[in-house]
């Protein structure tokens, strides 16, 4: 395309970011220069006057509409990603409807609905629990999407047998009938659910605490950062404290919220809103903005199969200390922590982080305050990584702990907890830990390479396999900070080297 048309096309991409909230990175201009092509011709209008008018014009929600229907098109089924729904019915269900035992009215919102599967699932699945347990209970589930096209067909329930898939047989029987070829739902379940057009980063039209469970799966991710935090805060405050919100599963709300817990059950992931609300911060994080010192590089080991991750770093570390560091030094590095050291600067964790790479542990330890965690997390987090490091693990532990409380989305505290677990003997609670820190942060290596490295060890090796590839194709591009605080040591290379060693007796990469 022209230079002109590039310049209208990023006018258009800014423009439907400020009003729908949606992001298109550059892998998608020529998508969207087909989109604006067509609506010009729409108008029979020139680009200029045309994206000056939905740049600035208050009121053209009609053309929103039009362009949200080029823009939208999600494909989605009934009982899609079932353990989400698994964990609905015997989670957050049977929770919430103990939580409004006095009013007796049950909320549900499915955000960014399709053309309605999602909705409809949770009524049945809603009705079903109602109908034995809590017949005189109000049902109230409400689906709101931005696209109008999809919105008429949600209204319309009439499916295709590829929307019913995943649905199981006996529930196709009792709510659809079959007219040709479609699948017609039965009236009782399209009665439960209000269908409406509903821009989630426009407007906020919901009562606070009024809903129960929110659904809004596979939507964030097309959000700005910006718009994904305003919609996330509007899900908080629209949440009954304890309720529930469910996420796509590529999808979590780390950096976007601090209002609510992570759930891990029925092998997915979900959040809990808390009771009281907490506050992000916006500042950049201490480590990012450091100049690291390198690592000292080590070579990959050949793992003693009966040892832990922390068993091999803990040798290497012996070693290379014990041709580096003097005896007198030695006793020093040892020598107990103050139990209320001063509140760390930026220059302490500097410090700090230097005497990290130096494998000098507890001169680093000094230098961090044991203070409150919620105030000074980067501290926290170095510090944590400091105990497990110098094999203080239950004190290590305790520090996870108090950082977990305050950001329980907190990946690599999540991570150290699995290190301090493993060595424990708690391999399930190791194993966990990494798939939380790996699902809170899918840019994080390290949590795949200990996950694949218990696998290894435990005989899983498809796991191991799938691990140890992902771990390899991240570490490349692991932040260095990282690699710093949670590698052991190891250089990037050394690593890497590891992965690959470790795929080589598996058999090779993952496929």
């Amino acid at each position: 395309m022209s230079l002109a048309q590039a310049v209208d096309v990023d006018r258009f991409r800014a423009a439907i970011a400020l009003r729908m909230g949606l992001s298109f990175d550059d892998g998608k201009l020529e998508f969207l220069a087909e989109v604006l092509a067509r609506r010009l011709q729409s108008h029979a209008e020139l680009a200029s006057r045309y994206l000056a008018r939905l740049e600035r014009q208050p009121d053209i929600h009609q053309e929103l509409r039009e362009i949200a229907q080029e823009l939208t098109v999600g494909e989605t089924y009934f009982f899609r990603h079932s353990d989400q729904f698994r964990a609905f019915s015997e989670i957050a269900l049977p929770a919430r409807l103990d939580a409004r035992v006095v009013s007796r009215q049950l909320r549900l919102l499915s955000a960014g609905c399709s053309s309605g599967e999602e909705a409809y699932t949770l009524s049945m699945l809603t009705r079903e629990r109602l109908k034995d347990t809590y017949p005189s209970f109000e049902l109230t589930i409400r689906g709101v999407d931005i696209n109008p096209r999809v919105i008429e067909r949600a209204r319309a329930a009439s499916y295709s047998s590829w929307a019913l898939r995943e649905t199981p047989e006996a529930v196709q029987k009792q709510h659809f009938t079959v007219v040709g070829r479609d699948f017609i739902l039965s009236k009782a379940i399209r009665e439960s659910v209000v269908f409406e057009e509903h821009n989630l980063v426009a407007s906020d039209s919901w009562e606070p605490e009024s809903y129960d469970v929110i659904f809004c799966r596979n939507v964030l991710m097309y959000f700005t950062p910006e718009n994904a935090q305003r919609v996330v805060n509007r899900f908080a405050r629209a949440l009954a404290p304890g309720g529930y919100l469910f996420l796509g599963h590529a999808e979590n709300l780390r950096g976007l919220s601090l209002d609510f817990e992570l759930k891990h059950t029925h092998s997915t992931f979900y959040y809990q809103r808390k009771s009281t609300f907490g506050e992000r911060s916006e500042a950049p994080s201490t480590f990012e903005s450091l100049v690291l010192p390198a690592a000292p590089p080590r070579a990959a080991l050949a793992l003693d199969w009966a040892s832990t991750w922390l068993d091999t770093v803990q040798r290497s570390s012996d070693r290379i200390r014990a041709l580096t560091v003097k005896p007198e030094e030695a006793i020093v590095r040892a020598a107990p922590v103050p139990s209320t050291p001063p509140a760390a600067s930026g220059l302490d964790l500097r410090r700090a982080l230097e005497l990290l790479s130096q494998e000098r542990f507890a001169e680093a330890l000094q230098l961090l305050p044991h203070g409150n965690s919620s105030q000074d997390p980067e501290a926290a987090l170095l510090r944590a990584a400091l105990l497990t490091h110098c094999g203080q693990l239950e004190e290590a532990e305790r520090a996870c702990v108090e950082l977990l409380a305050s950001d329980g989305l907190n990946a690599g505290a999540h991570y150290l907890r699995a290190l301090c677990r493993e060595r424990s003997g708690d391999t399930r609670a190791a194993i966990e830990y990494s798939q939380i820190a790996a699902y809170l942060d899918p840019s994080f290596a390290m949590p795949h390479l200990h996950w694949g490295l218990i696998a290894r060890r435990t005989g899983d090796r498809g796991t191991a396999q799938r691990e140890l590839t992902q771990a390899a194709l991240l570490l490349p591009r692991e932040d260095a900070s990282r690699l710093l605080l949670f590698g052991g040591g190891f250089s990037r290379e050394g690593l890497i080297g590891l992965c690959q060693s470790e795929l080589s007796r598996l058999g090779g990469l993952a496929q």
